[in-house]
This record gives C-alpha cells, structure tokens and sequence, in this order.
C-alpha cells in the first residue's frame, strides 16, 4: 500500500457560513458534514471542509473524492499521521477511543417526533486506521454512539451504522443510535477516534434502514 503524507494545509470553510438548523420530518433527518455550526477541542486535531478550491496537497496520487460527495464538499480530520498499521498509535493524538475528547464537529436538528434514532454516516476509508468516530447528543456521549465502524466499502463513499465491539471488529449492526427524548432543537455531535477519518453526510433515521441519500 502506497503511503500517504499530508504535506500542506487545507482551507477552512467558515463554519458560520454553512450551519443551519436541520428540521427531522417523518422520523428522518438528513445532513451534511460540512454544515457544523460549531468545532471544539480542535488543539491536536481539527476537521477541515474540502471542495474542489481547497488547498489540499498529498504526497502521492490518491484522490481528493470531491466529485463524489453530496455537494461536492466534505469534511476530514487533519493531519493524519496514521495511516497504516505500521504508524504509532498515540493516544490522544492521532486516535482517541474515549468519545468527546478531540476534534468535535456540533449540528443543531429540530426534532418533532423524540425517540430513539439510528446513526448513519457516509464516510471514506481507505484502510483499517482511518475508518472510526464517535456520535453524541447534547453533549453527552453515550456508550450506543460510540466506536461506529467501517470496514466495507473501501476507497469509496460509503454509508455505514455499526459498532465495533469485542466480538465483532468490524462492526455489529443496530447498535449506533440516540435516544432523543423531546421535542425541539437538539446538538448531533461527532468526535475523532482516528484521525484522517473522511465525513461527507449523516442520518438520523427512526427505522434502521439503508439511506437513500447520495
């Protein structure tokens, strides 16, 4: 596998200019990645917006995959310095397994119907350490949002909601979900468990089925 290196810096979308309140209607919500309204704990990590004018320079001949993602924007955790297998874990900061400790990227949603919702989340891996992040709810972290995986699908876009567990590395299904419990606007947040993780958009859905949404 050809490694590679993130070299440059990327520019960041304001993310006042993309947030918006995103309204759930008949038990679904759908979002894009790059609509956050706020970032936080971003010190080691930070999630940067990449369109196709971003300044993005990699070492190697991998592509960006703006062409493909739903607006052609997403947004990606930066810099990676895991990559593959033979780079150094180090805790805290290029991999986190405690949710709500690094790089956090915050949604508001206006919910009508509460309950409990599943978490879909089409993402962009290309190997076993870029393919992990974390979901909470207003601030909490609970432990049916934590360690969502992805092991299919590689190299492309691909929607996923599973949870690593012991038993099942790669991911069990039915076990990523928030318990939204009234009505109103409620804060969707995700937080880093890998860096170079790649996030195009989100769903929040109150049947557990394959999103439809490109």
């Amino acid at each position: 596998m050809k490694k590679i290196q993130f070299l440059f810096f990327v520019l960041l979308i304001p993310a006042f200019a993309l947030s918006q309140i995103n309204v759930e209607k008949n038990g679904k919500v759908a979002v894009e990645a790059e609509h956050f309204f706020k970032q936080e704990k971003d010190e080691i990590r930070k999630w940067y917006a990449i369109d196709n004018q971003s300044v993005l320079l990699y070492k190697g001949t991998e592509p960006v995959q703006c062409e493909t993602a739903g607006g052609n924007q997403f947004i990606a955790v930066l810099p990676d310095t895991r990559q593959t297998h033979d780079d150094k874990l180090i805790r805290g900061e290029n991999f986190s397994n405690e949710p709500g400790k690094m790089a956090i990227v915050s949604y508001k949603v206006q919910v009508e119907n509460p309950g409990k919702y599943y978490v879909w989340v089409r993402a962009f891996s290309t190997g076993a350490e870029d393919n992990g992040i974390h979901v909470g709810l207003n601030g909490t972290w609970p432990e049916s949002g934590q360690r969502m995986q992805w092991c299919e699908g590689k190299n492309q876009w691909t929607w996923a909601s599973k949870q690593r567990t012991e038993e099942v590395h790669c991911g069990e299904e039915q076990l990523i979900f928030l318990e939204i419990p009234s009505p109103g606007e409620h804060v969707i947040s995700f937080s880093m468990r890998e860096d170079g993780f790649r996030f195009d958009k989100f769903v929040l859905s109150k049947t557990y089925e394959f999103p439809e949404e490109q």
